[in-house]
């Protein structure tokens, strides 16, 4: 039996692995063929929005605009062409950082010893 399972969201690195793996699909299905150039004009329209505001200056609603019209765009891409590429992004290897493990010196590898500055001429 393995050992219980650590859930991903409790991670606070998730909430970032979640906007880059959402930013990943859009690219790829910008990309795919299958999607139809209309649905493209979504974030493409977004992103120019982003760019050229035309409201009151903050990125914050910006990004929500952003952000709505890519959800819409996979959510009008086709299923099965949303499957693949989040099937090929979940493949992706996601390492973690490994913090410093303490470790013990050896009482003979430690010098004791003073420090003392050379005087010129000597």
């Amino acid at each position: 039996m393995t050992g219980p399972k650590k859930n991903p969201q409790s991670n606070p690195s998730s909430f970032f692995l979640g906007i880059a793996n959402h930013l990943k699909l859009v690219w790829r299905l910008w990309q795919d063929p299958r999607v139809s150039p209309l649905l493209k004009l979504l974030p493409f329209g977004s992103l120019v929005y982003f760019i050229f505001p035309f409201d009151i200056p903050g990125p914050v609603d910006d990004i929500g605009v952003v952000w709505a019209f890519t959800h819409f765009f996979i959510e009008m891409c086709p299923a099965d062409v949303v499957a693949e590429h989040r099937a090929e992004i979940d493949k992706t290897i996601i390492s973690h950082w490994k913090e410093e493990q303490e470790f013990e010196i050896p009482q003979e590898d430690i010098i004791d010893a003073e420090y003392r500055e050379k005087e010129e001429g000597s």
